[in-house]
């Protein structure tokens, strides 16, 4: 670490050689553990943990300073890299995100777990009165912030993402299946208890 706080010369390449081989490997075991959930693999996910890996080891050069002890170095180090994958997979899934309430999808659902045909329509029917709560109470934001937590999105990414803070995405999809409960509600689709 202190060849890291000089900042040049050959010991500190050497360290940071030694950093970003580290950081890579725990950006690799991050991306392939969360990375099917992004519908993300291959190539596409090994440039995103080496991505990853070398943002973090620019982080933890620039605050290298910042560093008390008060955990192992390489604790330290390890939330940077991982909060870089969760910031990666988090821009990937707003660039590509094929998150949507599509039929298809859902009908299929039912079939996997062997439910029965009145089961199957009544689910069918929660679907649709879901995906239209959705549409037509949730105001735009809500309805972003609901579709991205419903598909996985760490809070983090979709805080920075939106440029807000935790508390209010928190008070975002409060308010959001407060709206939708009252419409299922009204819609029949839910009983008032509980």
């Amino acid at each position: 670490m202190d060849a890291l706080e000089d900042g040049c010369g050959p010991e500190y390449e050497q360290a940071c050689t030694r950093l970003h081989a580290l950081l890579v490997r725990i950006a690799m075991d991050e991306v392939f553990r969360r990375g099917s959930r992004y519908r993300i693999a291959g190539p596409e996910l090994d440039d995103l943990a080496h991505q990853a890996a070398a943002d973090a080891l620019m982080r933890i050069t620039q605050k290298i300073h910042e560093f008390r002890g008060d955990a192992r170095f390489t604790t330290w180090a390890y939330r940077f890299v991982v909060l870089e994958v969760s910031s990666k997979l988090g821009r990937h899934f707003w660039r590509v995100s094929h998150a949507r309430f599509d039929l298809e999808e859902w009908a299929q659902v039912p079939d996997r777990v062997g439910v029965d045909p009145v089961s199957y329509w009544q689910a069918r029917e929660l679907v649709d009165a879901v995906r239209n709560a959705v549409a037509t109470a949730l105001s735009a934001h809500q309805r972003k912030v609901f579709v991205a937590v419903v598909n996985g999105v760490p809070l983090e990414t979709l805080a920075s993402e939106l440029e807000t803070n935790r508390n209010a995405l928190y008070k975002t999809m409060f308010d959001a299946r407060k709206k939708l409960r009252a419409q299922l509600i009204a819609g029949g689709h839910l009983s008032t208890a509980g």
